[in-house]
This record gives structure tokens, sequence and C-alpha cells, in this order.
């Protein structure tokens, strides 16, 4: 039996699964292959179906997403190991190997490959680079990624732990997501596996990006809406920190972390980004709105106070002009 299931998420993408899935087909004889699609309309499952007939597909009456879909796809998949795969990824030759050989001889409970551009491949792609990081406000960044300054790879990142994983290609075992029951859906989409490894952080698990793997990601292709981007990315931050902080840090943060919210709002709206700019408004309205609904999500882990990697990758980007993750001050993180 494979030990590892490669798992597809599909919503109306059919021309990436005609573009990608022979690539996955071909460099996958490890894996058992799954699409989970979010009720498409574009003929995606017919496809599917006349064509790969060895691919199992799982269809979901309605678009949940990227973590409810998964939370209920997942639930009919046995294999040890998922491998949560974006739809617009090409895979590399022998990509499963260092990762199976990392999960063989270690207790890793969560892997990412490094993720580069798929249209520029010499360097690292947005979604998770060489695996991700936060600060102490929660905000996120990566090995070969701040902000938005990407770094050409050139091997600098070796095999290390990180924080976080990309949720574009994103291994774990089937029993540590079953533990930490999944993906919280109440994300929908963006920054649900950072809330997911901060979890698995905070129960001892550990995560690690394997740099000898590789895929090339398109990106931003399932949501181009900037405003709606930016809306659940500074929703679903929020949400994390409100989760998953030591109750003594998160009434000190969460002030602190408001006040630069609305300074990066204004940067928004002097940069005529007038959607955007409110969509920061919207996401602290939701926040407050359901607080004590995100409060009650907290689980009975200890939450640990040595979570981030530095003080404030804001501050260290727009006014220390740091742009390459080897230019960081090293801060917290073991």
């Amino acid at each position: 039996m494979k030990r590892i299931a490669v798992v597809i998420l599909n919503w109306n993408g059919i021309e990436l699964l005609k573009k990608f899935i022979p690539n996955t087909i071909n460099n996958s004889k490890q894996a058992n292959i799954y699409v989970i699609d979010n009720s498409s309309t574009d003929k995606s499952v017919d496809f599917l179906k006349i064509n790969y007939s060895n691919i199992k597909v799982i269809e979901l009456d309605k678009n949940y997403g990227f973590a409810e879909a998964y939370n209920i796809g997942l639930k009919g998949i046995d294999e040890e190991i998922y491998c949560l795969l974006n739809n617009d990824i090409e895979v590399s030759e022998n990509w499963l190997d260092p990762i199976i050989k990392e999960f063989n001889d270690n207790k890793t409970s969560i892997v990412q490959p490094i993720i580069l551009d798929y249209n520029n491949k010499e360097k690292f792609e947005y979604a998770g680079a060489a695996g991700g990081f936060i600060d102490k406000y929660g905000y996120p960044f990566c090995r070969g990624r701040i902000i938005n300054s990407i770094e050409d790879n050139i091997n600098q990142y070796n095999d290390s732990k990180i924080f976080w994983a990309t949720g574009a290609c994103f291994f774990v075992r089937r029993s540590v997501f079953n533990k930490l029951n999944g993906f919280d859906d109440y994300f929908f989409a963006h920054q649900e596996e950072i809330d997911f490894c901060w979890r698995a952080y905070n129960h001892n698990y550990s995560c690690k990006s394997i740099t000898s793997s590789k895929v090339f990601h398109i990106g931003a292709y399932t949501i181009k809406e900037n405003s709606f981007k930016t809306f659940l990315n500074y929703r679903n931050s929020l949400y994390m920190i409100v989760k998953n902080l030591p109750y003594n840090k998160l009434w000190i943060i969460l002030p602190q972390r408001i006040i630069i919210d609305i300074i990066s709002s204004f940067y928004l709206l002097i940069n005529l980004k007038f959607m955007s700019f409110l969509s920061v408004y919207r996401a602290y309205f939701s926040l407050f709105s359901k607080f004590l609904i995100i409060l009650n999500k907290r689980d009975d882990s200890i939450k640990k106070d040595d979570y981030y990697y530095i003080n404030s990758i804001i501050l260290s980007y727009f006014i220390l002009k740091k742009r390459k993750f080897f230019e960081l001050k090293y801060n917290k993180l073991p």
C-alpha cells in the first residue's frame, strides 16, 4: 500500500488540471492521487473521469473554500501521509524521495519542499518560498521572501526547522492532521496552514522545509481580487493570534497589532488601494463580531511564548530596509 496521498483541491481549474495533472502523475509513482472538487462548473470532474480513471475524484456539493474542503475530503483518504497540492503546481522529478526519507528517518510531522516561481524558475515563489515564520504580531514571512521582496534561489537555504509550511504544497501526517482536527474552516482560504502549524507548534509537533525537493508554483490564480485577499489575510491573521497566543501576551499584543494595522491601512490608501483600505476595517469588524466564537476555539494546549522569529517584520522591512531573510536578526525561535 502506498503511504502518500497527493490530494489536489480544485475549483473551476480545468485548464490547470490539463496543464499539470500529467506532470504530477508521471513524477509521483510513490503516491495515490486524489482530486477534491469544490463543485466546479467548468466540467473539471468530467475531464478527470474521462481521461484519468486512476485518479479518485471526491465531489463536494458546493465551494467550501480551502480549509473546509480539505477537512471534508480528507475524511475518506486513509494513506499515512497527506500531500495537499495546489492545482497550479508543477512538481519536479523525484520530488517525493527526500520528503519520504524525512518522514522515515525523523519524527517530523509537517513538511514542505521549496516553492519556486513557475514563470521564473530561478526565483522563490511568494507563497511559502523556503519555509515560513511569523513575527511577534503574527505577520508571516519566509526564507526567500520578505513582504514583497523575493530572493533568487542560489541554494542559500538548507533543510531546516520552520514555523509554518505553505498550503500550496503541504505534507502532514494523517494522525497529526486528525489530532489537531484539521484546518479551521472559519478561515475559508489564506493562512489556515499557518494557524494549523501554530497549533501544531503548541502541541510540540515539528515542521520542516526540505530544500532538495522542489516544486514550481504559478501562484495567485484562484483568488484574483486584491481587496478580498487583503480582507482574508488581515482577518485570518487576527483570528490566529486570538486563538494561539498565551493569554498574558494576547491582551498586550492585540492592541499593538491594531495600531500597526491602522497605519498599514493608510499606506494602502496613500497608494490608491481604496478597496483594500476598507478591507482592513472589514477584517476587524469580522474579528470583533465573532470575538467570543474565535476565543472559544482556543484548544487545551499550552500556548508557547517563543513562537516568533523576530519582533517586527514590518519594522525590519519598511524602516530598517531588510530585504533578505539572512539580514534579519534572529530573536526567539529555538
